[in-house]
C-alpha cells in the first residue's frame, strides 16, 4: 500500500534526498548496463538505507495488556513508512538491530505457552520477510528465552555444550533474511554462533558522470553486535556455552576480512548505542568505539530505545564527545536509532561514487533522519493491511491465552504513582515472590531457616512510553492479561543471600532514580532522573520492611531509618532476597550482585509465580495485597515547587493510595509523550 503518488509529496523530511536521486533517475531515461564492467569513474549511486530496532514482538498496533488497540506500536504501521521510502527510490535497503522475539505477551505466548513447532516461523518473522529485510542482528533479550529455543526461531544449529550435536539438532524455520552476530561464540569451538557478517550483493541504479541510467552491482557487508553484558542478563542460560568478545576489537578483525572478500560498503549493526566511558570488551553500549574502527560506512544502534538524530535530546549518550546529535553521526560515521516498538523507522540516504578504489561514501551528500509512525496532527499514518492477516492466528490465540481468569481484587493497582510511593501494582509482586521462596527454603533449605525472606519489584511500566505506558489494573476479575501488566518480563525467581549491609546498597542504587533536590533553590527541580523506572527496586517484607529515601542527599547516602519489625537493620545480619534472573546475575550493575550470592535458581516464571499465587488467594483486597507503604520520602519544606511526570488526571488517585502532597500543574509536560506534570509536597511524606 503506497500512501502518495508520484504527484503527491510525501510528508517526511527524510525523502529530501531520496526523492531528489529517484527524480534524477527518471530523468535519465532507460539506458541500463549488464553491470558486467567496472562501473565509469565518477559514476553515483543514492541508496537509502532503512532501519528498524527493538520491535520487541509488537507486530500490530495492539496492548494485549489492555486488550485494546494501541496505533502508537507495531511493526503493521513501521512497513507503511517502508513503502513510502521504496516509492520514493529503487535503491533501498532494510535492516534491523535485534530484540524482537520477546517483550509482548504474543512473543510469550509463543515461547512458553502454546510453543512454536520447529517448522513454523515465529508470528514476527511472518511479518517481516513480508516486508523483505536485507540482514539484521540479534539483540540481548534475544536469549531470554534460552539458546535451544533461539536457535529454533532463527533456523539456526548452535554448536554448544548445552545443546545436541548439531547433527542431529533439526532444522527449523527461521526468517527469509540473514541474521549476523559476531561477538557470541561458543564454548564448545571459540567460533560465533551466527555467521559474524554477510556480504548482500545488491543492484542499484546508477547515474554515470554523462547523465545516464546504468545498472550496477554493490557488495553490501553486513556485521552485527549484541551488548556483552548478556553474560549477566542471562546467565542461567549462557554461562559455560558461549562467552561474548568486545565490539571493537571484534570489528578490527572481521572487517578487513570484509573487505577482503570484496565488500565495498560496510554496516554495522549494534544493538547498542554510544556511551563516554572508557573502553570496555563487557561495556553495554560500545557504539561510538565501534564506529572508530577503520572501514565502518554506516552505523545502525539500538538498545536503547531512543531517536538518533534528534538535534534537541537530552540522553546523556548523545550529548558526549564524537556524537553529533544533530547532524546524525557517530565519530563521524552516519548513525541511526529507530525508537521502539516500531514507533520510528532509520533512514540513511547515503550517496555512493565510483572511483579508482571502487565505491566510496560521500559523506558531505549523506543524511540521516528517522521517521515517526506518528505525523505532526498527532495522528498516525495507517497500517499496512497486508500485516495483519500474517499473524491472525497467534494475535487470537495469544487473547484467547490472556482472558484466562485467574481471581478477583477489589481495587485498582497502578504505577502512575510508583515514583512517589504508591505500591499498588508492586506489593503483590512482592508477596508472591516472597512466599515462593519462602515454601523453598522451607522444603529444601533448612539451613536458611531462620532467615528472614524479602522482595524486591520495581514498577516495570512508569511512563518511559508516553501516558499509555503505565500499569493500571482496576478491579473486578483478574485474567492472565492483568499478571502479565503487573509483571512485564519473561524473568525467572531467584533468591539471594545477602547481609543488610548489601540490602542499604541495592536500595541506595535503586534511589538513583531521583535528582539530588535542593531545598532552598525557588525555581522548579525534576525529581525523576533518568534512571530507568525498571531498575527502581522496591523492598517489601510483608509488611516488615520501612525505609526512608531522602532526596536532598547526594546518590548512595539517602536510605534513611531502614528498620526490621520497627528495629534497625542490622547491616551485618543476613538477609534472603526474591528477586529475578536479571537483577541476581548483575543487571542494573547493583552492587554485589554478580551471581555469586544467589542460593536458588528457579526455572518458573515471576509471572507464573504471581499467577498462581492470585489464583491461590482467589480475591485480594487492598487492605492486605495493596496498602502497605513500605517507603516514604525523608520529610522536607523546599522553597521551589518539586516536579514529576505522569499520566494526566489522576492526582485523587495518589491520594486514594496513600500519597499525600501530589496536585497537577499542567495538564501537558511539553515533552510529547502526552504526560502531565504534576508535583508533590515533601514536607508531608
Amino acid at each position: 500500500m503506497n500512501f502518495f503518488t508520484t504527484a503527491t509529496k510525501p510528508r517526511h523530511p527524510a525523502f529530501a534526498v531520496t526523492l531528489l536521486a529517484a527524480a534524477s533517475l527518471a530523468a535519465c531515461g532507460g539506458d541500463k548496463s549488464s553491470g558486467a564492467d567496472a562501473p565509469a569513474a565518477g559514476t553515483t549511486v543514492n541508496v537509502t538505507m532503512m532501519e528498524t530496532t527493538d520491535l520487541h514482538q509488537n507486530i500490530l498496533g495492539y496492548d494485549y495488556y489492555k486488550l485494546a488497540e494501541d496505533k502508537s506500536v507495531g511493526i503493521e504501521r513501521t512497513s507503511a513508512l517502508i513503502k513510502q521510502v521504496r516509492a520514493a527510490n529503487a535503491n533501498t535497503m532494510l535492516f534491523d538491530a535485534g530484540d524482537i522475539i520477546q517483550g509482548t505477551v504474543l512473543g510469550d505466548y509463543q515461547a512458553l505457552v502454546k510453543k512454536l513447532p520447529c517448522t513454523d516461523k515465529l508470528a514476527i518473522f511472518k511479518a517481516m520477510d513480508a516486508i523483505g529485510y536485507d540482514a539484521g542482528t540479534i539483540g540481548n533479550h534475544e536469549f531470554n528465552y534460552g539458546l535451544k529455543y533461539l536457535a529454533q526461531v532463527t533456523g539456526h544449529q548452535f554448536n554448544t555444550p548445552n545443546l545436541d550435536p548439531v547433527a542431529t539438532q533439526p532444522k527449523c524455520q527461521g526468517p527469509a533474511y540473514p541474521q549476523v552476530l559476531a561477538n557470541v561464540v561458543s564454548t564448545t569451538d571459540a567460533k560465533p554462533i551466527f555467521d559474524p557478517y554477510v556480504i548482500v550483493t545488491k543492484t542499484f541504479s546508477a547515474t554515470t558522470p554523462d547523465g545516464k541510467t546504468v545498472q550496477v552491482p554493490v557488495k553490501v557487508g553486513v556485521i552485527g553486535f549484541t551488548p556483552p553484558l548478556i553474560m549477566a542478563w542471562d546467565k542461567g542460560n549462557l554461562d559455560g556455552n558461549v562467552t561474548t568478545t568486545g565490539l571493537q576489537e571484534t570489528a578490527a578483525k572481521y572487517i578487513p576480512e570484509m573487505k577482503a572478500k570484496g565488500a565495498d560498503v560496510i554496516v554495522a549493526i549494534a544493538h547498542g548505542g554510544p556511551d563516554g566511558a572508557a573502553y570496555s570488551a563487557t561495556m553495554e553500549n560500545g557504539a561510538l568505539y565501534l564506529a572508530q574502527v577503520p572501514g565502518v560506512d554506516v552505523l545502525m544502534m539500538g538498545h536503547q530505545h531512543q531517536v538518533f538524530p534528534n538535534a534537541t535530546s537530552t540522553v546523556a549518550a548523545f550529548n558526549i564527545a564524537g556524537v553529533d546529535k544533530k547532524a546524525g553521526t557517530v565519530a563521524g560515521v552516519p548513525a541511526v536509532m529507530a525508537n521502539f516498538w516500531g514507533k520510528n523507522l532509520g533512514v540513511v540516504n547515503l550517496k555512493l561514487t565510483y572511483g579508482s578504489s571502487g565505491w566510496a561514501v560521500d559523506k558531505t551528500a549523506t543524511t540521516t533522519a528517522t521517521m515517526s509512525t506518528q505525523n505532526a496532527d498527532k495522528s498516525y499514518v495507517a497500517a499496512d493491511p497486508a500485516i495483519a492477516p500474517l499473524v491472525q492466528t497467534e494475535h487470537a490465540g495469544t487473547i484467547a491465552y490472556v482472558r484466562t481468569p485467574i481471581g478477583t481484587s477489589d481495587f485498582r493497582m497502578a504505577t502512575y504513582f510508583a515514583d512517589v510511593g504508591d505500591t499498588t501494582a508492586i506489593q503483590v509482586v512482592n508477596q508472591a515472590q516472597a512466599q515462593y521462596v519462602k515454601d523453598y527454603v522451607t522444603a529444601n533449605l533448612p539451613q536458611y531457616k531462620n532467615v528472614p525472606v524479602l522482595s524486591v519489584s520495581a514498577p516495570f511500566k512508569s511512563g518511559f512510553g508516553g501516558a499509555t505506558d503505565y500499569t493500571d489494573v482496576a478491579g473486578g476479575d483478574l485474567a492472565i492479561f492483568n499478571a502479565a501488566d503487573l509483571y512485564l518480563y519473561a524473568n525467572t525467581i531467584q533468591a539471594v543471600l545477602v547481609t543488610g549491609a548489601d540490602v542499604k546498597a541495592w536500595l541506595e542504587k535503586a534511589a538513583t532514580r531521583f535528582n539530588q533536590i535542593d531545598p532552598a533553590k525557588t525555581s522548579a527541580q525534576s525529581l525523576v532522573s533518568t534512571f530507568p523506572g525498571y531498575n527502581f527496586d522496591v523492598l517489601d517484607g510483608d509488611g516488615s520492611i520501612r525505609y526512608e529515601i531522602d532526596v536532598t542527599q547526594p546518590q548512595g547516602s539517602r536510605i534513611r531509618n531502614l528498620t526490621i519489625n520497627g528495629n534497625a537493620v542490622d547491616l551485618a545480619a543476613q538477609f534472603i532476597v526474591a528477586t529475578n534472573n536479571y537483577r541476581a546475575s548483575g543487571g542494573g550493575g547493583f552492587p554485589g550482585l554478580d551471581g555469586s550470592k544467589t542460593i536458588y535458581q528457579s526455572p518458573d516464571a515471576n509471572r507464573d509465580v504471581l499467577i498462581r499465587y492470585i489464583r491461590k488467594a482467589a480475591t485480594l483486597a487492598k487492605v492486605t495485597n495493596g496498602s502497605d507503604r513500605s517507603w516514604h520520602f525523608t520529610r522536607v519544606t523546599t522553597a521551589g515547587p518539586v516536579q514529576f511526570s505522569s499520566a494526566p488526571g489522576l492526582a485523587a488517585l495518589a491520594a486514594a493510595d496513600g500519597v499525600p502532597g501530589v496536585t497537577q500543574v499542567l495538564a501537558d509536560d511539553g515533552a510529547g509523550l502526552g504526560l502531565a506534570r504534576y508535583q508533590i509536597d515533601l514536607g508531608v511524606q
